[in-house]
């Protein structure tokens, strides 16, 4: 069986994945070798590929890691579908890109947002996605006051999405302790498919 290969190595994100979404979307036989240079990507390449319906095998190589994927993609559907069954049609995605709310006085911001997202389970089955992009990702990471908050909005099956670029940007990406690292593919396309987005 043939194989294909991608050479993703050096492309910024999201091109890894659109790089792929491409190459499955042209209907590419056989199993696919996709070569990578960081974590961010391989996280989002793997993810993106079994969301596909593929099985993805990685390995360490020299300059990265290769993602091997095999088996029948699946008809791409756009993101990822909501982890949980939904009561209601209304999906409301909030989109949080700093680590405070307003500006003046960083540590009432920083209260500030501690309270917003321990209000955020007020809005109940509606809440769909919390997007944390820029500064807004330190709020994932191990030591955050809100930690807690974002790990209880995820085991009541939130989908928590944490840009794989903003944390390697800060020197985040191994202590991030909530979510999944996502790419800006997920990010416009959970924008795109929200009814509601709240911006923070």
């Amino acid at each position: 069986m043939s194989a294909t290969v991608l050479d993703c190595r050096g492309l910024p994100c999201p091109q890894p994945v659109l790089k792929c979404k491409q190459c499955l979307d042209q209907g590419v036989s056989g199993s696919l070798r996709v070569l990578v240079d960081n974590e961010p990507a391989k996280e989002n390449v793997t993810r993106f590929l079994a969301s596909q319906g593929l099985r993805v095998q990685t390995a360490a190589v020299d300059g990265g890691f290769a993602l091997d994927a095999t088996g029948n993609a699946a008809s791409p559907a756009p993101a990822q579908a909501a982890p949980r069954a939904r009561e209601s049609q209304v999906q409301i995605a909030v989109f949080i890109t700093a680590s405070t709310i307003g500006r003046g006085d960083e540590t009432l911001g920083g209260k500030l947002m501690f309270n917003f997202l321990s209000t955020l389970p007020e809005l109940g089955p509606e809440l769909w996605r919390v997007v944390l992009v820029n500064s807004g990702v330190r709020l994932a990471v191990e030591g955050s006051p809100c930690l807690e908050k974002l790990q209880a909005l995820e085991a009541a099956g939130v989908l928590v999405l944490v840009c794989g670029t903003c944390l390697e940007h800060f020197g985040l990406l191994e202590r991030k302790r909530v979510g999944q690292t996502t790419n800006m593919l997920d990010v416009v396309t959970s924008l795109q498919l929200a009814s509601k987005v709240i911006h923070v």
